[in-house]
């Protein structure tokens, strides 16, 4: 992949806050000294190469949509017919293959909970499998942003503002924003366009959004395995409940820990509570930040798994607004 030193500049530092006016590229473009016209040819030849999946935005789980991760235990020789038959059903947006005996994990979204009930449902009756549904409890972060250098710690998650009233046009607004902005001069306006409404009061609707702390992020969304992040781990760990919030924002102060979550157990198969991503170029080097998180947030002593991950069968924005209501 042919990036020179402002592909990566673009990169690392518009992952969030992409500004929210009619030409949010003439403003990047600005603070990169250059064109408006050279920013969105560089995101037309990103989102080309795969380097980044979208310019769009990701939804706070469990506000204007539901979610949960989810594993199965695929027999031997039906890994990839069970990833199909994940695939296939509706919600599901993110599925990996990792190395455990549960070894296919993914994320299902939807409009509500009943939504993602349904299609775990679906997905084992179809497979046969029992469905692991490990739900969120508290995120510490999970909008997956961080420096391309390894080096940065994660934002604190933006808080929820309970005070912004929500409309009923909000859900597409942020499913439009999941699937991803077009590279263009008003990227709004074509939304806006899309969406039937006028570009300022979509502008506007995104604002409170972000204020809210509904939209997490916006910005240029990483497409970490093509850009050498091949290594990728979850590490999940056995807490008492009553140490997790102190040991999750530990975790996330480590540099190269990209996400960090507490989620429901199933206590008689999956006991682990806290779980955190880490992103490596090669696979020592992820177990080296393993290694510095489990000293910086005092994780020595507890139970823990690492599962890396070995195949990425699918990932897409989040189903928050079906399609026939967008």
């Amino acid at each position: 992949m042919d990036l020179d030193d402002l592909d990566w500049k673009l990169m690392n530092d518009w992952q969030r806050a992409l500004p929210l006016v009619p030409r949010p590229f003439q403003v990047i473009a600005d603070d990169l000294k250059t064109e408006e016209s050279d920013v969105i040819r560089r995101l037309k030849s990103l989102l080309d190469v795969g380097a980044i999946s979208r310019v769009g935005g990701t939804c706070r789980p469990n506000t204007l949509a539901a979610s949960t991760l989810a594993a199965v235990a695929a027999p031997p020789g039906y890994i990839e017919e069970t990833a199909a038959i994940i695939n296939s059903v509706e919600g599901v947006n993110h599925s990996y293959e990792r190395e455990n005996e549960w070894n296919i994990w993914f994320v299902a979204t939807g409009p509500t909970r009943s939504f993602v009930d349904a299609a775990l449902t679906q997905i084992s009756v179809r497979t046969g499998l029992r469905v692991l549904d490990l739900r969120l409890i508290r995120p510490f972060n999970v909008d997956l942003g961080f420096a391309l250098d390894g080096k940065g710690e994660m934002p604190a998650p933006l808080p929820v503002d309970d005070t912004v009233p929500l409309e009923a046009g909000d859900r597409a607004v942020m499913q439009a924003l999941s699937e991803g902005l077009e590279p263009v001069e008003r990227p709004f306006a074509v939304l806006a366009q899309t969406l039937g409404r006028e570009e300022t009061e979509v502008l506007d609707r995104v604002r409170s959004l972000a204020q809210a702390g509904i939209l997490s992020r916006i910005g240029l969304i990483v497409r970490h395995r093509p850009l050498g992040w091949r290594s990728n781990a979850m590490c999940v760990f056995e807490i008492p409940e009553h140490e997790i919030y102190e040991k999750g924002a530990a975790l996330t102060k480590v540099p190269g820990v990209t996400l960090c979550y507490e989620r429901r157990p199933a206590p008689d198969v999956w006991p682990y509570t806290l779980y955190c991503m880490i992103h490596g170029r090669s696979r020592a080097e992820t177990l080296d930040v393993l290694s510095l998180a489990r000293v910086r947030a005092t994780l020595t002593g507890y139970p823990y798994k690492v599962l890396f991950s070995t195949r990425c069968f699918k990932q897409t924005g989040a189903l928050i607004d079906r399609k026939e209501n967008a």
